[in-house]
């Protein structure tokens, strides 16, 4: 952008997308209703996760941005979609030796989405049920949640894991029982502490020691390299300390997303707010990561609801600025293919190369939406 625009441009342009969304979403749910789509295939979502791995940690996003769409238009096609893909995904809780720290992700947006908009009972069930899956991940002896099962990874804690802690504060909400918005700050502190630099940015993996919970290692993870920084990681970090000041009110968790914050727009704006894959990685070849340019969005638009009315201009600007950039460069509005954001990364190493993957559609439709106040909060 060249110039600053006016609140009647901005709003053209928002109005624009959302006419654009309505089409692509449309579309795409007739092709595929309670499939569960990931990243396509020769610009179709050709794979069902569903029958794939029932237990992939993306698997609630595409429910999510069902139930936001409905509660934006109120299509009925997009509930009923939505309800056929919490209903597959019984299929894992019926099985949750095999879950992970995700069942935020997983259950929050399908579950737990149809429960707030309309009051089904069996959906908050599902919602109880992961809330316990993951608050029996908690390690007391080293105050974290465990990330992944694997044999070595009994102390490994994930930046990701912030994200899933708004189930826990829905649980205790829900049921008035303190335990489980106890467990999720615990663990939020620990983040802040282990897994928090001095300059705002943040290592994506913590290695712990399970029986004290000292800080081992801190390796790259799925950013470049150790002590590099990872783009998504960085926007794990904003939107899910600001989702715990959400649901605490203490305001360690506004401060750390905040710093976290500053960090990711001072990066973005060397690149015209298009985020790398990696903050830290070298100049050659270059990789960008959309995904985490919109939940980086997300997360600035929940600092700007809490902060002061001359603190929100820097925090709605750079969502603004990465969202439009990215809708510029990235965005493909055929309602032929499926996906709209391109040029995601799952991980700077990665064989996949830059492509659509389906979180980074859902946190660009949540922004969208939330920046012309027609979302609904699922976390």
């Amino acid at each position: 952008m060249a110039r600053q625009e006016s609140k009647e441009e901005r709003q053209k342009w928002l109005e624009e997308v959302y006419g654009k969304i309505c089409a692509k979403m449309s579309a795409e749910c007739d092709r595929v209703g309670d499939k569960i789509p990931y990243v396509p295939e020769n610009g179709r979502y050709t794979t069902d996760w569903g029958e794939k791995d029932i237990f992939w940690w993306t698997n609630g996003f595409w429910g999510g941005m069902l139930w936001q769409m409905y509660h934006a238009t109120g299509d009925e096609k997009y509930r009923k979609a939505a309800e056929g893909v919490e209903k597959r995904m019984d299929t894992a809780l019926a099985d949750i030796g095999k879950l992970y720290h995700d069942v935020g992700f997983m259950w929050l947006h399908t579950a737990v989405a149809d429960y707030r908009l309309t009051g089904s009972e069996e959906a908050k069930k599902r919602g109880v049920n992961a809330a316990n899956v993951l608050a029996a991940r908690f390690n007391p002896l080293g105050n974290f949640i465990r990330a992944w099962n694997g044999d070595n990874q009994v102390g490994w804690i994930i930046i990701d894991c912030l994200m899933n802690l708004p189930i826990l504060y829905w649980m205790s909400e829900e049921s008035k029982d303190p335990r489980f918005a106890a467990i999720a700050k615990i663990h939020a502190d620990t983040a802040i502490d282990k897994l928090l630099r001095p300059d705002g940015s943040c290592n994506h993996i913590g290695i712990l020691d399970p029986l004290t919970g000292e800080l081992l290692e801190a390796p790259g993870g799925q950013g470049y390299g150790e002590n590099s920084a990872w783009s998504r990681g960085q926007s794990w970090a904003v939107y899910g300390f600001a989702l715990s000041y959400h649901h605490t009110g203490e305001a360690r968790y506004l401060d750390a997303a905040k710093k976290v914050a500053h960090y990711f727009l001072a990066n973005v704006a060397m690149t015209d707010y298009l985020p790398l894959c990696d903050f830290r990685s070298p100049q050659e070849p270059v990789y960008y990561d959309s995904t985490a340019g919109a939940c980086a969005a997300c997360g600035l638009l929940e600092i700007a609801s809490f902060v002061p009315e001359h603190e929100k201009r820097l925090y709605e600007e750079g969502a603004y600025r990465i969202l439009r950039a990215m809708e510029e460069n990235f965005a493909n509005w055929n309602p032929e293919e499926d996906a709209i954001l391109e040029m995601g990364k799952a991980a700077y190493h990665s064989d996949a190369g830059q492509e659509a993957i389906i979180y980074g559609d859902y946190f660009f439709i949540e922004a969208i939406l939330r920046l012309l106040h027609k979302d609904c909060f699922l976390w």
